[in-house]
């Protein structure tokens, strides 16, 4: 799951819901700086979790900055990243693309062993559907090449449908890499769509806000993580050759609601309903 550094005060508490082990990304909010996700991931990773903090190319001041929180990350322990471009619209320093941070080898070099890069089931606000396809096999051929764990993150959405059509459009362009798919935990829905305005989340936003009158007849949408989990298990029954590998949960400052609701399916203490709908808890 996914934290911020605004729930560093929140970590004893998921520490005690979730299993030792379990992945913690870091994200980067705007109003933190690179030492408070470095502070935080450290902090995680002594936890018992193994912390993914989120490093962001354009919000790295130089390479000596990016070596510096690297090393630091590395002596608290820490060995995995998530690599994000970042949502200034101009770099802080000379990077303005992960492709340029993966190109200095100082991942390699100061030994990570695995890292997270982005994909887009439903585009990018930004970049054109070809400059992602073409930067996916640019990080798979990195990931040959240097032997590094390299899987991908995805954006979160509301439609399982669509992400299991991407899933077979990787196949088809060759893209052999593991998807961790991005799902959105516990939220009421005005926070979800409000996140998903911020993220860039595409056509299954839109098809919501179309059926937003008509919640309880949403067809091939899904609004909670119980939906969002079934719908996608569905999707890769159905294949025959998926990359569908994990989940990753954004807990949009939801932290605890969210190890909550993980806890309790890990514990197996819910009911999956005969529709497919919400989850029904037992704790």
């Amino acid at each position: 799951m996914e934290v911020s550094t605004q729930d560093e005060e929140l970590l004893p508490a998921l520490a005690n819901r979730l299993p030792a082990g379990t992945t913690i990304y870091v994200a980067h909010p705007p109003k933190a700086s690179l030492d408070d996700v470095v502070r935080v991931a450290i902090k995680v990773e002594a936890l018992g979790f193994r912390a993914s903090p989120h490093i962001a190319a354009r919000r790295l001041g130089s390479e000596h900055d990016l070596r510096a929180a690297l090393r630091e990350l590395r002596d608290g322990g820490v060995e995995r990243m998530l690599l994000v471009a970042g949502d200034l619209e101009r770099p802080s320093g000379r990077f303005s693309s992960t492709l340029e941070v993966l190109d200095t080898g100082a991942i390699v070099e100061e030994g990570f062993k695995s890292i997270g890069v982005c994909g887009h089931p439903e585009g990018h606000k930004a970049i054109g559907p070809t400059a992602l396809w073409h930067a996916l096999r640019l990080k798979q051929d990195f990931a040959r090449q240097t032997g590094l764990d390299v899987h991908i993150v995805t954006q979160f959405g509301f439609n399982p449908e669509a992400i299991c059509a991407w899933d077979q459009h990787l196949a088809e362009r060759g893209i052999c890499l593991p998807v961790h798919v991005g799902i959105a935990g516990p939220a009421t829905l005005p926070k979800l769509i409000r996140f998903a305005m911020q993220c860039g989340v595409g056509s299954s936003l839109h098809a919501l806000m179309k059926n937003i009158s008509a919640m309880s007849n949403k067809a091939q949408l899904a609004t909670s993580p119980d939906e969002m989990l079934v719908g996608l298990v569905q999707g890769c029954a159905a294949c025959a050759d998926t990359r569908l590998a994990q989940p990753h949960f954004y807990s949009f400052g939801g932290a605890v609601a969210t190890a909550r609701w993980l806890r309790a399916v890990i514990d197996g203490t819910f009911e999956i309903p005969l529709n497919g709908g919400k989850f029904g808890m037992n704790a």
